[in-house]
């Protein structure tokens, strides 16, 4: 399952899904690379009620500069296209789940 989000893919994710969250990383980021296989897992089990998507920021500096990105990893999380909630920093598992969960109608 590819999670990756490109800057020309952007608008349409976030108009066509309820709820959308992305994570802000680089390949090169220790806390990026312990946060993926949270992300890659929660992608895949929650699919159907949030979409989950990465944004590498060497490679889509626009869409990074756009959300103010100046640290990462940073998850930014969108419902009905607007962003209703942030976290810089790394998560645990069950952190991202509950943040997830607080999104309306997850």
């Amino acid at each position: 399952m590819d999670i990756q989000l490109k800057t020309a893919d952007f608008n349409k994710t976030i108009e066509t899904n309820k709820n959308v969250v992305l994570d802000f990383y680089a390949d090169w980021c220790g806390p990026c690379q312990t946060l993926l296989p949270i992300v890659n897992k929660l992608a895949a089990e929650l699919q159907d009620n949030v979409v989950i998507k990465k944004v590498n920021v060497d490679q889509d500096r626009e869409l990074a500069a756009q959300f103010n990105v100046r640290s990462i990893p940073t998850l930014v999380f969108f419902n009905e296209g607007k962003v209703i909630d942030r976290h810089s920093g790394l998560l645990t598992e069950t952190g991202l789940r509950e943040k997830i969960n607080q999104m309306p109608t997850v």
